[in-house]
């Protein structure tokens, strides 16, 4: 498959030639949250095509970005992970899901797939650092069927897929809820209010999640024209 170019001298361009085809950007997203099998990444990029996601790792691979391991025990499976390259491209991502939860988000649209594994990172987009100064603690999170936590450790956080060993504190609540959230339709302490999600676990850590973990507001793209 032949890579496109912009032909410029310029690092945004450069970058762009390699991560700027489709489905290239979200592939890292998927490994940002550690290394995935083949199977793990067909099931949360719905409508990418066995063929195309094969060439779009070998892209990876070829230019320096993933390279093939193999999980521990048990799974012994081959699985692609980050390099240190690709790895240092998660404030990018995490910037433009800020951006896209402030400005492109709104509500779902007819025929598109939701995956409760995507708010990993999203939790991680809205993580904020001061409010977590002094702080070591961590939260599972069970949204669906799906299962990740968080390390939270004095101004940073971690996300993981799979359940946490010792969680402070667990949140719980359905893909509805979550989807309602990310759309501005609702908030985390609405939905504990009503009892559509749950929060349980160490006083100090309930009482610390509501200040840890922001939604950006959502806004509009448009601009209103002045009148007369």
């Amino acid at each position: 498959m032949e890579q496109r170019t912009y032909n410029q001298y310029c690092a945004t361009a450069r970058t762009l030639d390699i991560i700027g085809e489709r489905w290239t950007l979200l592939l890292i997203r998927e490994l940002l949250t550690g290394p995935k099998r083949f199977g793990d990444l067909q099931a949360s990029l719905r409508g990418l095509g066995t063929g195309l996601l094969a060439a779009r790792l070998k892209h990876l691979e070829r230019e320096g970005l993933a390279h093939k391991v193999t999980l521990p025990p048990p799974a012994r499976a081959a699985a692609y992970a980050l390099t240190e390259a690709g790895e240092e491209l998660g404030p990018a991502v995490l910037a433009l899901a800020r951006w896209g939860m402030t400005w492109a988000l709104g509500e779902p649209r007819e025929g598109e797939t939701f995956h409760p594994g995507w708010a990993v990172l999203g939790m991680e987009a809205c993580f904020v650092p001061d409010a977590s100064a002094g702080l070591h603690l961590v939260y599972e999170f069970r949204v669906g069927d799906e299962v990740f936590h968080a390390l939270v450790d004095d101004g940073e956080v971690r996300m993981v897929h799979g359940p946490a060993q010792r969680p402070d504190a667990s949140i719980a609540m359905s893909e509805d809820v979550l989807i309602a959230m990310a759309s501005g339709r609702s908030s985390l302490g609405t939905a504990i209010e009503d009892g559509s999600a749950s929060l349980s676990g160490d006083a100090e850590a309930v009482r610390a999640f509501r200040g840890l973990f922001r939604l950006p507001v959502p806004k509009t793209r448009k601009v209103e024209q002045a009148s007369g």
